[in-house]
Protein backbone atom coordinates (compact mmCIF):
# COMPACT_ATOMS: atom_id res chain seq x y z
CA UNK A 1 0.00 0.00 0.00
CA UNK A 2 1.39 3.55 -1.08
CA UNK A 3 2.07 6.00 1.85
CA UNK A 4 -0.15 7.91 3.64
CA UNK A 5 0.39 11.34 5.05
CA UNK A 6 -2.19 13.67 6.68
CA UNK A 7 0.15 17.11 5.70
CA UNK A 8 -2.06 19.86 4.56
CA UNK A 9 -5.05 18.50 6.39
CA UNK A 10 -4.28 18.40 10.11
CA UNK A 11 -1.53 20.74 10.53
CA UNK A 12 -4.12 23.55 11.07
CA UNK A 13 -2.15 24.73 13.92
CA UNK A 14 1.51 24.11 13.53
CA UNK A 15 3.69 21.95 15.53
CA UNK A 16 6.62 24.70 15.82
CA UNK A 17 8.70 23.79 18.46
CA UNK A 18 8.13 20.24 18.39
CA UNK A 19 8.58 19.77 14.62
CA UNK A 20 11.22 17.11 14.61
CA UNK A 21 9.04 15.14 17.07
CA UNK A 22 6.69 11.86 16.43
CA UNK A 23 3.97 9.86 17.75
CA UNK A 24 2.94 6.58 17.56
CA UNK A 25 -0.97 5.44 16.35
CA UNK A 26 -2.01 1.85 18.19
CA UNK A 27 -4.32 -0.54 16.92
CA UNK A 28 -5.08 -3.53 20.01
CA UNK A 29 -7.39 -5.85 18.38
CA UNK A 30 -8.47 -9.29 19.84
CA UNK A 31 -6.33 -11.71 18.01
CA UNK A 32 -3.37 -8.70 17.17
CA UNK A 33 -1.27 -5.61 18.06
CA UNK A 34 -0.43 -2.80 14.93
CA UNK A 35 1.65 -0.40 16.27
CA UNK A 36 3.12 2.87 14.00
CA UNK A 37 5.55 5.61 14.24
CA UNK A 38 4.67 8.79 12.41
CA UNK A 39 6.61 12.24 12.22
CA UNK A 40 4.45 15.11 12.78
CA UNK A 41 2.92 15.29 9.44
CA UNK A 42 1.24 11.99 9.63
CA UNK A 43 3.81 10.30 7.56
CA UNK A 44 4.51 6.60 8.72
CA UNK A 45 8.08 5.66 9.02
CA UNK A 46 7.65 2.71 10.68
CA UNK A 47 5.66 0.04 12.24
CA UNK A 48 5.21 -3.74 13.93
CA UNK A 49 2.54 -6.10 14.77
CA UNK A 50 2.36 -9.08 17.37
CA UNK A 51 0.20 -11.55 18.14
CA UNK A 52 -2.69 -10.71 20.99
CA UNK A 53 -4.19 -14.01 20.82
CA UNK A 54 -4.92 -15.54 24.30
CA UNK A 55 -3.54 -12.21 25.79
CA UNK A 56 -6.54 -10.86 28.34
CA UNK A 57 -4.45 -8.74 30.97
CA UNK A 58 -4.55 -5.09 29.67
CA UNK A 59 -1.09 -4.94 31.64
CA UNK A 60 0.34 -7.37 29.16
CA UNK A 61 -0.97 -5.63 26.31
CA UNK A 62 0.76 -2.61 27.63
CA UNK A 63 3.83 -3.83 28.44
CA UNK A 64 3.64 -5.29 24.65
CA UNK A 65 3.10 -1.77 23.17
CA UNK A 66 6.04 -0.11 25.22
CA UNK A 67 8.63 -3.00 23.75
CA UNK A 68 7.02 -1.87 20.31
CA UNK A 69 7.31 1.49 20.59
CA UNK A 70 11.31 1.22 21.86
CA UNK A 71 11.96 -0.93 19.40
CA UNK A 72 10.52 1.15 16.69
CA UNK A 73 12.27 4.07 17.97
CA UNK A 74 15.46 2.61 18.10
CA UNK A 75 15.72 1.01 14.58
CA UNK A 76 15.03 5.20 13.86
CA UNK A 77 17.86 6.03 15.83
CA UNK A 78 15.72 8.11 18.32
CA UNK A 79 15.69 8.50 21.18
CA UNK A 80 12.40 8.19 23.90
CA UNK A 81 12.51 12.25 24.48
CA UNK A 82 11.05 12.44 20.69
CA UNK A 83 7.84 11.06 21.48
CA UNK A 84 5.28 13.60 21.74
CA UNK A 85 2.10 11.54 22.23
CA UNK A 86 0.12 8.14 21.47
CA UNK A 87 -3.21 7.23 20.82
CA UNK A 88 -4.73 3.70 20.95
CA UNK A 89 -8.20 2.39 19.61
CA UNK A 90 -9.86 -0.79 21.31
CA UNK A 91 -12.96 -2.89 19.92
CA UNK A 92 -15.54 -2.22 22.01
CA UNK A 93 -17.20 0.94 24.10
CA UNK A 94 -14.63 3.48 25.00
CA UNK A 95 -14.75 6.74 27.33
CA UNK A 96 -12.79 8.84 25.22
CA UNK A 97 -12.88 12.03 27.95
CA UNK A 98 -11.80 9.62 30.64
CA UNK A 99 -9.67 7.16 29.11
CA UNK A 100 -11.50 4.59 30.37
CA UNK A 101 -12.19 1.57 27.97
CA UNK A 102 -15.67 0.92 29.27
CA UNK A 103 -16.26 -3.03 27.68
CA UNK A 104 -15.00 -5.10 24.69
CA UNK A 105 -15.52 -7.84 22.62
CA UNK A 106 -15.60 -11.73 23.69
CA UNK A 107 -12.14 -11.65 22.64
CA UNK A 108 -10.24 -9.36 25.57
CA UNK A 109 -12.88 -9.10 27.82
CA UNK A 110 -12.06 -6.02 29.32
CA UNK A 111 -13.94 -4.22 31.70
CA UNK A 112 -13.64 -0.44 33.25
CA UNK A 113 -9.81 -0.30 32.10
CA UNK A 114 -8.02 3.19 32.80
CA UNK A 115 -6.16 2.49 29.39
CA UNK A 116 -4.71 6.14 28.99
CA UNK A 117 -3.46 6.53 31.99
CA UNK A 118 -1.62 3.08 31.77
CA UNK A 119 -0.59 4.46 28.36
CA UNK A 120 0.80 7.97 30.21
CA UNK A 121 2.55 5.65 33.12
CA UNK A 122 4.18 2.94 30.75
CA UNK A 123 5.14 6.02 28.43
CA UNK A 124 5.64 9.34 29.91
CA UNK A 125 3.68 10.84 27.39
CA UNK A 126 0.54 12.08 27.06
CA UNK A 127 -2.03 9.51 25.44
CA UNK A 128 -5.27 9.12 24.07
CA UNK A 129 -7.83 6.51 23.14
CA UNK A 130 -10.75 5.84 21.13
CA UNK A 131 -13.16 3.45 20.16
CA UNK A 132 -11.50 1.37 16.90
CA UNK A 133 -14.22 1.96 14.35
CA UNK A 134 -14.46 5.65 15.47
CA UNK A 135 -10.73 5.62 14.51
CA UNK A 136 -11.16 3.89 11.21
CA UNK A 137 -13.98 6.84 10.63
CA UNK A 138 -11.20 9.11 11.77
CA UNK A 139 -8.47 8.02 9.40
CA UNK A 140 -10.81 7.70 6.36
CA UNK A 141 -12.03 11.18 6.95
CA UNK A 142 -8.13 12.91 6.77
CA UNK A 143 -6.37 10.23 4.69
CA UNK A 144 -8.09 8.59 2.87
CA UNK A 145 -11.87 8.69 0.99
CA UNK A 146 -13.83 10.45 3.43
CA UNK A 147 -11.23 13.25 2.81
CA UNK A 148 -13.45 16.32 1.67
CA UNK A 149 -16.45 14.44 2.98
CA UNK A 150 -18.05 16.50 6.31
CA UNK A 151 -20.49 13.60 6.43
CA UNK A 152 -19.95 10.50 6.13
CA UNK A 153 -19.97 6.61 8.02
CA UNK A 154 -17.78 4.04 8.08
CA UNK A 155 -18.96 0.56 8.34
CA UNK A 156 -16.66 -2.26 10.24
CA UNK A 157 -17.46 -5.51 8.43
CA UNK A 158 -15.50 -8.33 10.16
CA UNK A 159 -16.54 -10.86 12.92
CA UNK A 160 -19.19 -8.44 14.10
CA UNK A 161 -20.53 -5.01 12.52
CA UNK A 162 -20.02 -1.69 13.58
CA UNK A 163 -20.02 1.77 12.74
CA UNK A 164 -18.15 5.18 13.10
CA UNK A 165 -19.94 8.25 12.32
CA UNK A 166 -18.39 11.55 11.33
CA UNK A 167 -20.95 14.65 11.13
CA UNK A 168 -19.93 17.68 10.22
CA UNK A 169 -16.33 16.58 9.88
CA UNK A 170 -16.54 15.39 14.35
CA UNK A 171 -17.23 11.99 14.61
CA UNK A 172 -20.58 10.84 16.95
CA UNK A 173 -20.09 9.35 19.49
CA UNK A 174 -23.27 10.03 22.03
CA UNK A 175 -24.29 9.26 25.74
CA UNK A 176 -23.04 6.47 27.08
CA UNK A 177 -20.39 6.18 23.80
CA UNK A 178 -22.38 3.75 22.23
CA UNK A 179 -23.23 5.24 18.58
CA UNK A 180 -22.54 3.30 16.25
CA UNK A 181 -23.55 0.04 17.58
CA UNK A 182 -25.26 -0.48 14.72
CA UNK A 183 -24.81 -4.63 14.23
CA UNK A 184 -27.46 -5.03 17.23
CA UNK A 185 -29.84 -3.03 14.52
CA UNK A 186 -33.02 -4.68 14.10
CA UNK A 187 -33.89 -5.12 9.99
CA UNK A 188 -36.15 -7.59 7.42
CA UNK A 189 -35.04 -11.40 8.05
CA UNK A 190 -33.09 -10.69 11.23
CA UNK A 191 -33.95 -11.86 14.63
CA UNK A 192 -35.96 -10.26 16.80
CA UNK A 193 -34.88 -12.23 20.02
CA UNK A 194 -32.89 -9.73 22.08
CA UNK A 195 -29.57 -10.56 22.31
CA UNK A 196 -28.23 -11.95 25.42
CA UNK A 197 -24.66 -10.65 27.15
CA UNK A 198 -21.66 -11.31 24.66
CA UNK A 199 -24.39 -12.74 21.76
CA UNK A 200 -23.78 -10.97 18.53
CA UNK A 201 -26.86 -8.62 17.39
CA UNK A 202 -29.35 -8.80 15.11
CA UNK A 203 -27.69 -7.56 12.30
CA UNK A 204 -24.09 -9.28 13.03
CA UNK A 205 -25.77 -12.53 13.43
CA UNK A 206 -26.39 -12.86 9.85
CA UNK A 207 -24.58 -10.70 8.09
CA UNK A 208 -21.24 -10.29 10.23
CA UNK A 209 -18.39 -12.85 9.21
CA UNK A 210 -19.14 -14.89 11.80
CA UNK A 211 -23.05 -14.51 10.81
CA UNK A 212 -22.22 -15.48 7.39
CA UNK A 213 -20.23 -18.36 7.57
CA UNK A 214 -23.18 -19.72 10.19
CA UNK A 215 -25.68 -18.92 7.34
CA UNK A 216 -23.52 -21.26 4.95
CA UNK A 217 -23.74 -23.85 7.77
CA UNK A 218 -27.38 -24.06 8.13
CA UNK A 219 -27.90 -24.04 4.43
CA UNK A 220 -25.31 -26.37 3.36
CA UNK A 221 -26.28 -29.47 1.72
CA UNK A 222 -24.31 -31.94 -0.24
CA UNK A 223 -26.93 -31.74 -3.22
CA UNK A 224 -26.86 -27.89 -3.33
CA UNK A 225 -23.27 -27.29 -3.31
CA UNK A 226 -19.82 -29.19 -4.62
CA UNK A 227 -17.68 -26.75 -2.11
CA UNK A 228 -17.01 -28.05 1.16
CA UNK A 229 -18.62 -27.31 4.76
CA UNK A 230 -16.18 -25.00 6.26
CA UNK A 231 -15.51 -22.32 5.00
CA UNK A 232 -15.50 -18.47 5.74
CA UNK A 233 -17.45 -15.64 5.04
CA UNK A 234 -14.55 -14.39 2.24
CA UNK A 235 -13.85 -17.27 0.81
CA UNK A 236 -17.86 -17.88 0.45
CA UNK A 237 -18.16 -14.76 -1.22
CA UNK A 238 -15.02 -15.48 -3.70
CA UNK A 239 -16.93 -18.28 -4.79
CA UNK A 240 -20.11 -16.05 -5.25
CA UNK A 241 -17.71 -13.75 -7.50
CA UNK A 242 -17.01 -16.28 -9.64
CA UNK A 243 -18.40 -15.83 -13.05
CA UNK A 244 -19.87 -19.27 -12.89
CA UNK A 245 -19.89 -18.93 -9.11
CA UNK A 246 -21.62 -21.51 -6.81
CA UNK A 247 -25.12 -20.90 -6.66
CA UNK A 248 -25.72 -21.42 -2.22
CA UNK A 249 -22.35 -19.09 -2.30
CA UNK A 250 -24.01 -16.40 -4.58
CA UNK A 251 -27.39 -17.29 -2.20
CA UNK A 252 -25.31 -16.33 0.73
CA UNK A 253 -23.81 -13.38 -0.99
CA UNK A 254 -27.60 -11.81 -2.18
CA UNK A 255 -28.81 -12.03 1.58
CA UNK A 256 -26.04 -10.26 3.43
CA UNK A 257 -25.29 -7.78 0.71
CA UNK A 258 -29.51 -7.07 0.91
CA UNK A 259 -29.35 -6.79 4.74
CA UNK A 260 -26.48 -4.29 5.00
CA UNK A 261 -28.31 -2.52 2.07
CA UNK A 262 -31.24 -2.09 4.47
CA UNK A 263 -29.17 -0.85 7.63
CA UNK A 264 -27.60 1.42 5.35
CA UNK A 265 -30.80 2.74 4.02
CA UNK A 266 -32.58 3.44 7.29
CA UNK A 267 -29.06 5.35 8.45
CA UNK A 268 -29.05 7.38 5.49
CA UNK A 269 -32.66 8.21 5.98
CA UNK A 270 -31.41 9.39 9.70
CA UNK A 271 -28.47 11.20 9.05
CA UNK A 272 -28.74 12.01 5.23
CA UNK A 273 -24.86 11.30 4.76
CA UNK A 274 -24.07 10.76 1.02
CA UNK A 275 -21.34 8.81 1.79
CA UNK A 276 -20.77 5.27 3.51
CA UNK A 277 -17.57 3.58 3.41
CA UNK A 278 -16.68 -0.15 3.80
CA UNK A 279 -14.23 -1.30 5.45
CA UNK A 280 -13.21 -4.81 7.86
CA UNK A 281 -11.95 -8.02 6.25
CA UNK A 282 -15.10 -8.67 5.26
CA UNK A 283 -16.55 -5.63 4.41
CA UNK A 284 -13.41 -4.86 2.16
CA UNK A 285 -14.51 -8.13 -0.65
CA UNK A 286 -14.97 -6.51 -4.09
CA UNK A 287 -18.18 -8.68 -4.12
CA UNK A 288 -19.78 -7.07 -1.27
CA UNK A 289 -19.96 -3.50 -2.56
CA UNK A 290 -21.01 -3.58 -5.64
CA UNK A 291 -23.90 -5.68 -4.34
CA UNK A 292 -24.96 -3.36 -1.99
CA UNK A 293 -25.33 -0.47 -4.21
CA UNK A 294 -27.12 -2.63 -6.44
CA UNK A 295 -29.81 -2.91 -4.38
CA UNK A 296 -29.73 0.66 -3.20
CA UNK A 297 -30.34 1.52 -6.49
CA UNK A 298 -33.61 0.03 -6.36
CA UNK A 299 -34.84 2.90 -3.74
CA UNK A 300 -32.82 5.92 -4.92
CA UNK A 301 -35.63 8.03 -5.03
CA UNK A 302 -35.70 7.99 -1.29
CA UNK A 303 -31.72 7.33 -0.36
CA UNK A 304 -29.27 8.98 -2.37
CA UNK A 305 -26.01 7.79 -1.37
CA UNK A 306 -22.37 6.21 -2.48
CA UNK A 307 -21.07 2.78 -0.81
CA UNK A 308 -17.68 2.33 -1.84
CA UNK A 309 -14.87 0.33 -0.15
CA UNK A 310 -11.99 2.08 2.23
CA UNK A 311 -8.70 3.01 0.81
CA UNK A 312 -7.16 2.77 3.66
CA UNK A 313 -8.12 -1.02 4.60
CA UNK A 314 -6.79 -2.35 6.95
CA UNK A 315 -4.60 0.80 8.03
CA UNK A 316 -7.68 3.24 8.46
CA UNK A 317 -7.52 2.39 12.23
CA UNK A 318 -3.90 3.47 12.08
CA UNK A 319 -4.12 6.43 10.75
CA UNK A 320 -7.34 7.26 12.79
CA UNK A 321 -5.09 7.01 15.62
CA UNK A 322 -2.46 8.77 14.34
CA UNK A 323 -4.39 12.01 13.44
CA UNK A 324 -5.65 11.68 17.59
CA UNK A 325 -1.95 11.06 18.51
CA UNK A 326 -1.05 14.48 16.56
CA UNK A 327 -4.49 16.17 17.47
CA UNK A 328 -3.07 15.35 21.40
CA UNK A 329 0.38 16.36 20.69
CA UNK A 330 -0.80 19.76 19.21
CA UNK A 331 -3.32 20.25 22.49
CA UNK A 332 -0.51 19.55 25.12
CA UNK A 333 1.92 22.16 23.01
CA UNK A 334 -0.90 24.70 23.26
CA UNK A 335 -1.65 24.39 27.23
CA UNK A 336 2.21 24.34 27.27
CA UNK A 337 2.42 27.74 25.68
CA UNK A 338 -0.55 29.01 27.54
CA UNK A 339 1.40 28.38 31.02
Amino acid sequence: MAQQSFSGVLRQEPLTEHDTGYVVGIDIGGTNLRVALSDSSGAIIARQSASTAGIRDPQLVVDMIRRSIDKLLQEKGLSRKSLLAVAAGAPGITDVNAGVVIATSYLMGWRDIPLQAMLESALGVPAAIENDVNLAALGESCAGIGQGAKDFVFIAVGTGIGAGIILNGTPLRGMGWTVGEIGYMLVPGAPEEPAGPGEPGALESLAGGEGIRNQWLRAWNPEKTRLPKDLTATQIFDHAAQENGDPLARAILQRSAQLLAYAIYNLSLVLSCPLFVLGGSVGLHPALSPAVQTILRRREQSAHCQVSCSTLGADAQLYGAIRMALDTAIAMQGRNVAK
